[in-house]
């Protein structure tokens, strides 16, 4: 069971994803190689061995990046698996690395830095549903 950060290349005044107009159609964060380099750039552990699938250990957690197969590069889904809030500060670095904003897929708010968000919720749900 993951927690499904979705991040999108969106503007940085948005507030809400229904703010967006309907016919909204978000750029390509990039092509795979300027993904792949950005990543490494943000995250030098990234295990990018599969082009279409990475992957960064923390001490407590793990974060699947899912980058797909087309190119360019429309979104990056990050599954996080695991536990504590040091994870919280790679998420952003990662975003910020893509020029992306991380959309909460559980909820579906955007994550700031300086907001509260639903990763303990879902640490508590997903211990509560594995007991």
């Amino acid at each position: 069971m993951s927690w499904d950060v979705l991040l999108l290349p969106l503007p940085a005044d948005l507030s809400s994803i229904d703010d967006l107009p309907s016919d909204h159609e978000p750029p390509p964060i990039g092509n795979r190689s300027e993904i792949h380099q950005a990543l490494r750039s943000a995250v030098s552990e990234v295990d990018l061995t599969d082009p279409n699938w990475g992957e960064v250990l923390g001490p407590t957690w793990v974060i699947d990046l899912g980058i797909g197969e087309n190119d360019p590069v429309e979104s990056v889904m990050l599954h996080v698996r695991g536990g504590e809030d040091d994870v919280l500060p790679l998420i952003f670095r990662i975003s910020q690395a893509l020029g992306c904003r991380p959309f909460d897929c559980s909820t579906g708010d955007l994550l700031t830095e300086d907001a509260p968000n639903s990763w303990p919720a879902f640490q508590t749900f997903r211990d509560r549903a594995i007991d």
